[in-house]
Formats: structure tokens, sequence, C-alpha cells
């Protein structure tokens, strides 16, 4: 069975100043999620399933169909909306922040029967982590509870023009995660690279693995996302933090502690690259001409 390729682009781009998933960057007006899909497909993925919202749902089905991609991939569409949660909750008074990246990846439930990964659509991972995950995928079809995220350096995913967020994680002598902290205010600060909590700054390892949020699940993965996230509704701090979210790294970090699963971090050559600010738009365009340039690329990813 082909593995599942699930797409985060429910976000709205609040940072970038635009919806930055349909932003038009290689030389043929492709967006970054095309050069996702056309990675995928090369690494032998057989379905991708976008998350979206139902406010800009008709602009981008309109672009990003089967056709698009010469019915070389499945294509279907997931819904994330604030008030998509477990039947006997309630939305706290005053909460208007969608309620994050798990809550997105718990829409996909009826869709998805298969071992997938998840990936951000604004973030270029490039070609080699595809392939590394959709081989490590093939290997747990039948497998519970063995997941893998692809593991990058901290200092290679920073943006120059403002504080980004990453799962910081730490692993084992086998490469296998022992945990993961989600830290939402990182950047660079002359010679250190730091994160910044109630006014205190503390300082990174330039050199730890952090997640991208490209992550690989088998199915089951949805019945403890469920369970998991009644348990963080259910929190009183959700009733005053009406910003919590919902992190992959939180769910995961969970199910490590529990016994319930075991993570490998899959190094690869691969190199990131992503558009959080507006700023960093000139920098991602320059990159795709050089991977076009070099043949890693076609000019015109559809031939159209």
């Amino acid at each position: 069975m082909k593995p599942t390729l699930l797409v985060l682009a429910a976000g709205m781009g609040s940072r970038y100043g635009s919806l930055k998933q349909m932003d038009g960057l290689g030389p043929c007006g492709e967006a970054i999620i095309d050069y996702s899909i056309y990675d995928a497909i090369r690494a032998g993925f057989g379905k991708v399933v976008f998350v979206i919202r139902h406010s800009f749902a008709e602009p981008f089905q309109k672009i990003y169909n089967k056709e698009r991609f010469g019915g070389r991939i499945e294509v279907a569409f997931a819904f994330q909306e604030l008030e998509y949660i477990p039947e006997g909750y309630s939305i706290p008074e005053g909460r208007e922040k969608p309620w994050g990246t798990n809550h997105a990846v718990m829409m996909a439930k009826d869709i998805i029967n298969e071992p997938f990964a998840v990936i951000n659509a604004d973030d270029f991972y490039g070609k080699e982590s595809y392939q590394t995950m959709g081989d490590y995928l093939r290997t747990i079809e039948e497998s519970k509870g063995k997941y893998a995220m692809v593991g990058y350096h901290l200092e290679n995913t920073l943006s120059e023009f403002g504080s980004v967020s990453r799962g910081v994680c730490t692993t084992d002598h086998e490469d296998h995660l022992i945990g993961v902290v989600e830290r939402t205010s990182i950047e660079r600060k002359g010679d250190i690279i730091c994160f910044t909590e109630g006014g205190t700054d503390t300082v990174l390892d330039p050199k730890c693995f952090v997640s991208m949020n490209f992550w690989g699940f088998t199915p089951e993965y949805f019945n403890y996302s469920e369970e998991i996230f009644k348990s963080f509704l259910s929190a009183e701090t959700i009733k005053t933090n009406l910003k919590a979210e919902f992190f992959i790294p939180y769910v995961v970090d969970v199910l490590i502690k529990r016994g319930d699963a075991k993570l490998k971090v899959l190094n690869c050559d691969a190199k990131w690259f992503g558009v959080t600010y507006k700023e960093d738009r000139p920098f991602v365009v320059n990159k795709i001409q050089s991977l076009i340039e070099a043949g890693v690329y076609p000019r015109s990813l559809w031939g159209k």
C-alpha cells in the first residue's frame, strides 16, 4: 500500500501577510506545495490530503485538484475549524484561535487508512526527505506505534526576519525520540540561538534536532489524538489561555512517555527552507531557481 501525504494548509499566514500556501515562487507559478507534491510522487506516495479552511476552500480547490497533478496522485480535502471538537466539549468564551497542528491532523481521520506523513504547506523539505520518509512508512504498514520524524539541525531552520516556532528534540543512542518540547519564540541573538519565555532568554544548542513538522504515523494515531485532545480540552488552563494550541509534538511526547509509541528520528541530506515572513520570499525564489539549474527539478513541474 502506498503511503499518504497529509498537508497542513489551514493556516492563514498572519505573519506572512497573505495566503502563502498559494504564493507562486517557482518560474511557472508553482508554490512550495507543488514541489512537495512533486517530491512525494517521486517517492511513491499515492494520495495527498489537504487540510484547509472553508473560508478559502473554493480558490484552493480550484487550483490544487487531481488534474493539476496530471492524475499522478489521488487528491482529497479535510477541513479544520475552531468548532470541530468532540461532542460534549465546548469552546471557551472569547476563543478565536484554531486549535493547532494536531487538531488539523485529526480532521483527516475518515480519509486516511494507511501509513501517512504530515508536512506544513509552507515548508520546503527537499526531495531526499520524502524518499527517506516514504521508505520508512512502507516498512511499518502492519505496525502500530512505530512513528518517525525527519530531523533538522536548529541552526539550519531559522529566519533572518523574526522568531520561529520549533519542536526541540532529545534522542537516545539509537536516534529514537525521548522528548520534544514546542518552543515558540526562537531566534538568533548575536552569537547565540535562544528562545524567549516569560521575558527570559534560554540558550539552545545550534546542532540540536528540531521538528519541522515532517512526521510519519500509522492510522491508530488518530484515536490516540482524540483521546489526548479530550484531556487537553478538559484542562482548566484552556479556559484562561485562549491561545493554547494542541501541537503534534505535545501528543507525540505524551505517547512516548506513556510507552504507547516509539519514534525514530530520520536523518537525511535534505536542506529545509520556508517562508515564515514575506521577507523570506526572495531567498526561497532564488533557492528554487538554483535547484532547477542543478537539475533537481524541471522548470515547469507539471508541464504546463
